[in-house]
Protein backbone atom coordinates (compact mmCIF):
# COMPACT_ATOMS: atom_id res chain seq x y z
CA UNK A 1 0.00 0.00 0.00
CA UNK A 2 1.12 3.37 -0.87
CA UNK A 3 0.46 6.23 1.46
CA UNK A 4 1.26 9.96 0.27
CA UNK A 5 0.95 12.64 3.17
CA UNK A 6 -0.30 15.78 2.08
CA UNK A 7 1.07 19.09 3.00
CA UNK A 8 -1.12 20.96 5.33
CA UNK A 9 -1.72 24.73 4.97
CA UNK A 10 -3.79 26.86 7.50
CA UNK A 11 -5.00 30.41 6.84
CA UNK A 12 -5.85 32.32 9.58
CA UNK A 13 -8.90 35.15 9.82
CA UNK A 14 -8.96 36.70 6.21
CA UNK A 15 -5.18 37.40 5.47
CA UNK A 16 -4.04 36.16 2.11
CA UNK A 17 -0.78 34.89 4.28
CA UNK A 18 -0.54 32.36 7.59
CA UNK A 19 -0.29 34.77 10.79
CA UNK A 20 -1.43 33.59 14.34
CA UNK A 21 -5.26 33.52 14.73
CA UNK A 22 -6.87 36.35 16.37
CA UNK A 23 -9.61 34.14 17.63
CA UNK A 24 -9.33 31.56 19.71
CA UNK A 25 -11.43 28.94 21.66
CA UNK A 26 -11.97 25.15 20.85
CA UNK A 27 -13.89 25.80 17.55
CA UNK A 28 -10.65 26.88 15.96
CA UNK A 29 -8.79 23.53 16.62
CA UNK A 30 -11.36 21.69 14.48
CA UNK A 31 -9.30 19.28 12.16
CA UNK A 32 -10.61 16.97 9.77
CA UNK A 33 -9.29 14.00 8.66
CA UNK A 34 -9.61 13.09 4.87
CA UNK A 35 -8.74 9.44 3.25
CA UNK A 36 -8.44 9.50 -0.24
CA UNK A 37 -8.15 6.33 -2.68
CA UNK A 38 -6.79 5.83 -5.80
CA UNK A 39 -4.95 3.14 -8.18
CA UNK A 40 -1.58 1.87 -7.52
CA UNK A 41 1.14 1.42 -10.30
CA UNK A 42 -0.18 -2.17 -11.20
CA UNK A 43 -3.35 -0.36 -11.43
CA UNK A 44 -4.47 -1.83 -7.79
CA UNK A 45 -7.22 0.16 -5.25
CA UNK A 46 -5.23 1.58 -2.68
CA UNK A 47 -4.76 4.59 -0.01
CA UNK A 48 -3.04 7.70 -1.62
CA UNK A 49 -3.23 10.25 1.19
CA UNK A 50 -4.28 9.77 4.71
CA UNK A 51 -4.17 12.71 6.89
CA UNK A 52 -5.66 16.06 8.17
CA UNK A 53 -7.26 18.18 5.63
CA UNK A 54 -4.75 20.30 3.50
CA UNK A 55 -6.85 23.67 3.54
CA UNK A 56 -8.02 25.05 6.22
CA UNK A 57 -9.29 28.37 7.22
CA UNK A 58 -9.89 29.94 10.99
CA UNK A 59 -11.90 32.84 11.04
CA UNK A 60 -13.89 34.72 14.29
CA UNK A 61 -16.92 33.05 13.26
CA UNK A 62 -16.01 29.47 11.91
CA UNK A 63 -13.18 27.63 11.15
CA UNK A 64 -13.98 25.71 7.26
CA UNK A 65 -11.60 22.79 6.93
CA UNK A 66 -12.27 22.03 3.21
CA UNK A 67 -12.00 18.35 2.03
CA UNK A 68 -13.30 18.11 -1.86
CA UNK A 69 -14.27 20.67 -4.50
CA UNK A 70 -15.01 19.37 -7.59
CA UNK A 71 -15.66 21.91 -10.65
CA UNK A 72 -18.24 20.40 -12.91
CA UNK A 73 -20.29 17.45 -12.56
CA UNK A 74 -19.97 14.28 -13.61
CA UNK A 75 -16.28 14.89 -12.59
CA UNK A 76 -13.34 12.74 -13.74
CA UNK A 77 -12.11 9.91 -11.00
CA UNK A 78 -8.47 11.20 -11.59
CA UNK A 79 -9.37 15.02 -10.59
CA UNK A 80 -7.23 15.96 -7.29
CA UNK A 81 -9.02 17.49 -4.79
CA UNK A 82 -9.53 21.23 -6.89
CA UNK A 83 -8.61 23.10 -3.83
CA UNK A 84 -6.51 26.28 -4.20
CA UNK A 85 -7.35 27.61 -0.92
CA UNK A 86 -10.17 27.76 1.19
CA UNK A 87 -13.35 29.93 -0.26
CA UNK A 88 -16.87 29.42 0.43
CA UNK A 89 -18.99 28.93 -2.41
CA UNK A 90 -18.19 25.83 -5.15
CA UNK A 91 -17.14 26.43 -8.40
CA UNK A 92 -19.77 27.87 -10.78
CA UNK A 93 -20.76 24.26 -11.91
CA UNK A 94 -19.50 21.81 -8.67
CA UNK A 95 -19.68 21.39 -5.16
CA UNK A 96 -17.44 22.16 -2.27
CA UNK A 97 -17.65 19.32 0.93
CA UNK A 98 -16.43 20.32 4.14
CA UNK A 99 -16.72 20.48 7.39
CA UNK A 100 -16.84 23.55 9.65
CA UNK A 101 -16.98 24.30 13.72
CA UNK A 102 -18.80 27.60 15.04
CA UNK A 103 -17.92 29.05 17.74
CA UNK A 104 -20.54 29.87 20.85
CA UNK A 105 -22.04 33.68 20.32
CA UNK A 106 -20.38 34.80 23.70
CA UNK A 107 -16.90 33.77 22.00
CA UNK A 108 -17.43 36.81 18.84
CA UNK A 109 -18.95 39.40 17.48
CA UNK A 110 -21.78 37.95 14.95
CA UNK A 111 -22.39 41.39 13.21
CA UNK A 112 -18.45 41.02 11.96
CA UNK A 113 -20.69 38.88 10.00
CA UNK A 114 -18.55 35.23 7.97
CA UNK A 115 -15.69 35.64 5.61
CA UNK A 116 -13.23 33.43 3.61
CA UNK A 117 -10.03 33.76 2.60
CA UNK A 118 -10.78 36.51 -0.23
CA UNK A 119 -12.50 38.92 2.89
CA UNK A 120 -16.15 39.13 3.61
CA UNK A 121 -18.96 36.53 2.26
CA UNK A 122 -19.97 36.96 -0.83
CA UNK A 123 -23.96 37.64 -0.40
CA UNK A 124 -23.44 39.13 3.28
CA UNK A 125 -26.50 41.41 4.25
CA UNK A 126 -25.62 44.28 6.09
CA UNK A 127 -27.11 44.47 9.54
CA UNK A 128 -29.18 47.72 8.58
CA UNK A 129 -31.10 45.44 6.20
CA UNK A 130 -31.49 42.17 8.06
CA UNK A 131 -33.64 43.21 10.30
CA UNK A 132 -31.36 43.40 12.85
CA UNK A 133 -29.99 39.73 12.35
CA UNK A 134 -26.55 39.55 12.73
CA UNK A 135 -24.47 37.54 10.29
CA UNK A 136 -27.58 36.90 7.57
CA UNK A 137 -26.11 36.05 3.97
CA UNK A 138 -27.41 34.00 1.10
CA UNK A 139 -25.54 31.70 -1.22
CA UNK A 140 -26.47 30.80 -4.92
CA UNK A 141 -25.86 27.51 -3.88
CA UNK A 142 -28.12 24.70 -2.76
CA UNK A 143 -26.19 23.55 0.96
CA UNK A 144 -26.72 20.03 2.79
CA UNK A 145 -25.44 20.02 6.25
CA UNK A 146 -25.89 17.89 9.10
CA UNK A 147 -24.31 18.67 12.53
CA UNK A 148 -22.20 16.43 13.88
CA UNK A 149 -21.75 17.88 17.09
CA UNK A 150 -22.99 20.47 19.40
CA UNK A 151 -26.42 22.92 18.85
CA UNK A 152 -27.01 25.09 16.22
CA UNK A 153 -29.89 27.13 15.41
CA UNK A 154 -30.39 28.08 11.69
CA UNK A 155 -31.83 31.56 11.60
CA UNK A 156 -34.35 33.06 8.09
CA UNK A 157 -35.66 36.04 8.01
CA UNK A 158 -39.21 34.99 9.21
CA UNK A 159 -38.12 32.77 11.80
CA UNK A 160 -35.55 30.07 13.24
CA UNK A 161 -35.18 26.14 14.26
CA UNK A 162 -32.74 24.49 16.52
CA UNK A 163 -30.50 21.91 14.64
CA UNK A 164 -28.84 19.18 16.75
CA UNK A 165 -26.34 16.42 16.21
CA UNK A 166 -27.71 14.04 13.40
CA UNK A 167 -30.07 16.85 12.66
CA UNK A 168 -30.11 18.17 8.42
CA UNK A 169 -30.63 20.92 7.23
CA UNK A 170 -31.31 21.84 3.42
CA UNK A 171 -30.80 25.42 2.90
CA UNK A 172 -31.94 26.24 -0.85
CA UNK A 173 -30.11 29.86 -1.42
CA UNK A 174 -31.79 31.91 0.82
CA UNK A 175 -30.73 34.40 3.63
CA UNK A 176 -29.94 33.23 6.30
CA UNK A 177 -27.41 33.46 9.73
CA UNK A 178 -26.06 30.41 12.78
CA UNK A 179 -26.32 30.99 15.92
CA UNK A 180 -24.58 28.79 18.68
CA UNK A 181 -26.41 29.65 22.16
CA UNK A 182 -24.30 26.75 23.81
CA UNK A 183 -21.09 27.39 25.47
CA UNK A 184 -19.42 24.60 23.73
CA UNK A 185 -18.69 24.51 19.60
CA UNK A 186 -20.58 23.48 17.02
CA UNK A 187 -19.50 21.19 14.13
CA UNK A 188 -20.94 20.66 10.83
CA UNK A 189 -20.60 18.70 7.63
CA UNK A 190 -21.77 20.16 4.51
CA UNK A 191 -21.97 19.85 0.90
CA UNK A 192 -22.61 23.39 -1.29
CA UNK A 193 -23.58 22.59 -4.56
CA UNK A 194 -23.70 25.43 -7.32
CA UNK A 195 -27.37 26.03 -8.12
CA UNK A 196 -29.32 29.22 -9.32
CA UNK A 197 -33.41 30.05 -9.37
Amino acid sequence: MTTRRVKYNVTYGIMSTPKEPSVSGEYSKTQARRVVTGLDAEGRSCIVSDGVTPDRLVTPGNTKCDLWRIATIPTSYQDGDGIDEVVTLPPPAGLVYRIASFPPDTDWDRSQGYGDSKGALAGSVPLSESGGIPGMHFTETVDIMTVLSGELWAITETGETLLRAGDTLVQRGTAHAWSNRTSEPATIVSVMIAAGP
